[in-house]
């Protein structure tokens, strides 16, 4: 693992088999942040920055799916292919948040609802590693990716979204650009491919 030199993490969120082509849920061009992201992870190691790859992890019987009482189709349910991360994703020498595990919780979109390994929420593992600023990109703008940044900002970490690596699920056309609008309405940054080397 990379030593962390700044005070700078990179999360990639929720860039997994269901949320891509050929997923349960799959995102539309959700495989296409894939390239982006390992271009940002490579830069983020060259620059010790502490990398994190948040994903979905549900049991098979959660109050989330549809057939439970929820508005989503089964997906990324524990230790099946579909909740594994993009095969292309570079992920080594992250450390994995996972969320969505209480089979009684709905909507656990934000990464900061998520544990580490060792039962750390994802602030304790930020705070701990004196981190005081969030870079972020993944699946989906409008749900997870919102919800984290939202939740990074309330939190005090300035944070930017990589524009060029998040797709949306869009069940309604607006719905990206509305949740970029509040994104950045909330004071999060947004970065497109070229600007990240800027911060």
């Amino acid at each position: 693992m990379t030593e962390q030199l700044t005070d700078t993490a990179l999360i990639l969120i929720d860039v997994q088999n269901d949320f891509c082509p050929g997923g349960t849920l799959a995102v539309p061009d959700g495989d296409k942040v894939v390239w982006p992201l390992n271009h940002e992870v490579t830069s983020a190691k060259n620059r010790g920055w502490l990398l994190i790859a948040g994903r979905d992890w549900h049991p098979r019987k959660s109050v989330h799916f549809a057939e439970f009482g929820g508005i989503w189709p089964v997906h990324c349910v524990q230790g099946t292919f579909g909740a594994e991360f993009h095969k292309e994703l570079d992920t080594k020498g992250a450390t994995i948040i996972s969320k969505g595990m209480d089979p009684a919780d709905a909507n656990s979109y934000s990464e900061f609802l998520g544990f580490t390994e060792d039962d750390k929420t994802l602030e304790q593992l930020l705070r701990e590693s004196s981190i005081k600023r969030i870079v972020l990109g993944g699946l989906a703008t409008d749900y997870c990716v919102k919800g984290t940044a939202l939740d990074a900002i309330s939190l005090g970490f300035e944070t930017y979204l990589l524009r060029h690596a998040s797709r949306a699920v869009n069940l309604k056309p607006e719905d990206e650009g509305l949740a970029i609008q509040k994104m950045y309405e909330a004071g999060v940054h947004g970065l497109f491919a070229g600007e990240v080397s800027q911060i």
